[in-house]
């Protein structure tokens, strides 16, 4: 089993509610920000759960509109827990697909080199804008769980040590660079 059940199974713990909640959920928390997760992936995983009786649907009907809602089973609780032990036991892994370019650096031309910090370098500053302005807006939010604010915490403390290593990264390559020539 993966992150996306342990997400899934969680969140139906929490409460009942439909594939789609769980979407709009996922979307409101931020939470692909930080675990691969997408919004096909959600419901297909959900019928996965069903099929494997961690979780049961029902149709409720609201006005015109037909939606199952599901709640988890005492099946879908054992494996709940056995995830997050499961999960809680790995080897922290940090995947940063930049590091892909980083690793690379050396094999592109200098101009090159500093062009593409540049990018990675934007793109955090994106990431960090987008994690302030979620911050300040749900730190306020009664419904945020104390944890969804705390991972944006993390979240913010990880881009801004980041940060400070991707300019020592590119005052490292300049140097390189000028004692090259």
């Amino acid at each position: 089993m993966a992150t996306i059940d342990l997400i899934v199974l969680g969140m139906i713990k929490q409460e009942a509610m439909s594939a789609y909640d769980i979407q709009k959920l996922v979307e409101y928390r931020n939470i692909s920000k930080w675990v691969k997760i997408s919004t096909p992936s959600i419901y297909k995983k959900v019928l996965q759960l069903e099929k494997k009786g961690l979780i049961q649907g029902a149709t409720h009907k609201e006005g015109k509109v037909e939606k199952v809602i599901y709640h988890i089973t005492e099946a879908g609780e054992i494996t709940f827990l056995n995830l997050m032990e499961e999960t809680a036991k790995q080897p922290v892994h940090f995947f940063l697909d930049f590091n892909a370019v980083i690793v690379n650096l050396m094999n592109i031309t200098p101009p090159l080199r500093l062009m593409y910090l540049n990018h990675i370098k934007t793109q955090l500053l994106d990431l960090q804008s987008e994690i302030d302005q979620n911050l300040r807006t749900k730190e306020m939010d009664k419904q945020i769980p104390l944890v969804g604010v705390e991972v944006l915490k993390q979240q913010k403390q990880l881009t801004t040590t980041i940060m400070e290593w991707l300019v020592t990264l590119q005052e490292e390559v300049q140097r390189y660079e000028k004692e090259s020539l």
